[in-house]
Formats: C-alpha cells, structure tokens, sequence
C-alpha cells in the first residue's frame, strides 16, 4: 500500500535534463579509449561501470581490470578492489556507495551531475518525518537513495536481492516501510505478500514503457521474448517473460530460447546484451502511447552523462578531478554502511 498522505515525488519533465547525443568517430574513440586506459594505469586506478553507461565506458572498464556491473556487483567490486583509487561510471548514490563501503579511498565520478530520478525524488528530510509517523516498521530502502537516506534506513536492497531480503523480514514478522520506487515496492509486495507502506517515487526511465503499446509491438513480434525491470509498472510486468534486475536481464536474454527479444529498461544494456548474445535481436520497449511525454526515451540522462570525453577529463585535469571527487562525511558514512554491511552479508551467506 502507498502512503494515503504523500505526495507524488516523481520528477516533473522540466526537472530532467536534456543529454544531447554526440557520436565520436571511430578514430577519436579510439584515441581516447587509449588515453583512458592509460590514464587510469599511471593513476592507479580502477573503474567500475554501470550496464547503462555509454559501451565505449564499459569496454574500457573490462579491458583495465575494472568492472561492468549492476548496482550490487559494483558495490562488491568496488569494495574489494586494490586500489586506492575508484573511478565510478554511473550515477551519483553508486559513487557515494563506492565511498560509504570504502571511505580510506579516492572515489570519483566522471561527472557529479549524474544523478537520479529515484535519488531525487526521496528528499531526506521529508522520509525522515515519514519513517517517524511509522516507527513500528522496518525501513527498507533501494539502493537508488542518497546517503543521508541509507543513513536513515535497517535495510538497504536492490533489485537484484529486494525479494530475498523482504521475504527474510517477512519470515521474521516485520512490517516494512518501503522506498523510493513505488512499482518496484508493488511488485515485491504482491511477490511476497509483506505488508508493505510504499514511498511514491519512480524511475523517469522504467515509467515510461507504456502497456498498450508494447502489446501492440507484441503483435508485430509476437514470438518474442519480454523483458522487463521491476521499476517498470504492474501492467508492464505482467505481459513479461522475465522479470528481474540489470544482471537478471542479462541472464535470462541467454538463457531463454527466443531470438527475438522487447527489452524493458534502460537501452543502455543493449550494449551487454548483444556482446554476449550476437545471433539475438533486441528492441526497445516502447515508451510512446498514451500519456507519452518520453522524458527519457529508454535512457536514463543522467547515465548519459557518462562518455568518454568527460572520463578523459577526470583522469588528465586534476582540478575537474578534484571538483568530481566524491565526499561522504564520516559519522554518516559510518551509520549508512551498517545497513550496506548488512544487505552484503545477506547474499554471502546465501551462498
């Protein structure tokens, strides 16, 4: 159930920014890619990208020793890493995660603009007195929150771990406050059956894929394959073959027998999709239809934000690196980590 009293904290179109594309030729991409990778060797340090993040960045990251992940993955990695410097691809909670598990290291982001709709629409001090009208509840947020809100949370999930951890609490007989995703809260509410109070924020890019539109698509396909994120809405998931996080996605376009495939979140995973799937095809889910206002278009603009130009920068200027660098404060590091602590420890013991 969503809170009766709150208000919608899904971004408005005028709070999006416009990301321009701008295709590189081959040759400077390559230059750069080359500069990049040396960069990071004289530097020491190590980057980790996100699926949605542009394939020139995920390639580099793979070819230096870095990592190409989900948000859980790039926490682990990020953590365990070597270096005493971590470059982060994605948006800004990732950087912050990178540091709250990580504080003695450097950690940067190719742009502190990048950041998220999910982020955004949970303000801190306002979830603060909504947790306080519900202190019977445990506090389960998605890892797409700043840290002041991990600060704040029991939990944290993602959605790669959200329906193990919730039927955990569930088994345990706790009631969960929830947030900031409300389709994803809704779909791991009716998977699991928890009594869930929802937080009512949405992901500017899972919203948009409209239901009608991706039957009507179905018709023209109609021996493909649905895959879809839980941030995306019910009416969405229902018509989905697979249902599942960034890295569940990944499995399952491999694992399943279609050729043909409708893809329901960021278009950016295409890039990992079709690396490791070259005889598949895949298409974007529609975000046109009804109500249509394409905010995003199938991908995210603060993702977007990540290229190779911007990474290039960070590694050779030091003051654009030093105006990049991510900085948590101690005390609340402390207090956001023990529930990071606790959403790792979860997975390692399950094996």
């Amino acid at each position: 159930m969503t809170g009766a009293s709150l208000p919608d904290y899904t971004l408005n179109p005028e709070d999006i920014p416009v990301v321009e594309a701008c295709p590189l030729p081959s040759v400077d991409r390559d230059r750069l890619k080359e500069n990049i990778a040396r960069g990071l060797k004289e530097l020491g340090a190590t980057l980790v990208a996100h699926y949605y993040v542009d394939g020139d960045v995920q390639d580099v990251a793979e070819a230096t020793g870095g990592c190409v992940s989900d948000s859980l993955e790039m926490a682990r990695f990020g953590r365990d890493s070597d270096s005493d410097m971590l470059i982060v691809s994605g948006v800004k909670f990732m950087g912050e995660t990178a540091k709250i598990l990580s504080p003695e290291k450097n950690v940067y982001m190719p742009t502190l603009e990048a950041e998220c709709s999910l982020d955004l629409g949970c303000p801190p001090d306002e979830f603060e007195a909504f947790m306080n009208e519900h202190p019977d509840r445990t506090v389960v947020v998605y890892a797409n929150t700043s840290a002041r809100v991990k600060a704040l949370s029991d939990w944290i999930v993602t959605s790669s771990c959200a329906l193990d951890i919730v039927n955990h609490l569930k088994a345990r007989g706790e009631k969960i406050l929830w947030a900031p995703d409300k389709h994803l809260g809704r779909y791991i509410e009716s998977e699991t059956g928890a009594d869930m109070l929802l937080w009512s924020g949405a992901c500017v890019v899972h919203e948009e894929f409209k239901t009608q539109a991706l039957l009507d698509m179905k018709k023209v396909y109609p021996h493909a394959g649905v895959l879809v994120h839980p941030e995306s809405p019910a009416a969405v998931i229902d018509i989905a073959d697979a249902v599942g996080s960034t890295s569940a996605i990944i499995r399952a376009a491999s694992e399943l027998d279609h050729d043909i495939f409708i893809v329901a979140t960021d278009r950016g995973i295409f890039h990992k999709l079709k690396q490791l799937n070259p005889d598949k095809r895949f298409i974007e889910a529609p975000t046109a239809g009804d109500g249509a206002t394409c905010r995003s278009c199938a991908h995210c603009p603060w993702m977007a934000m990540n290229e190779l130009e911007t990474l290039d920068k960070l590694l050779t200027d030091e003051a654009y690196r030093a105006s990049n660098e991510i900085h948590v404060d101690p005390a609340l590091g402390r207090r956001a980590k023990e529930p990071l602590d606790r959403m790792l420890d979860f997975q390692k013991n399950r094996g």
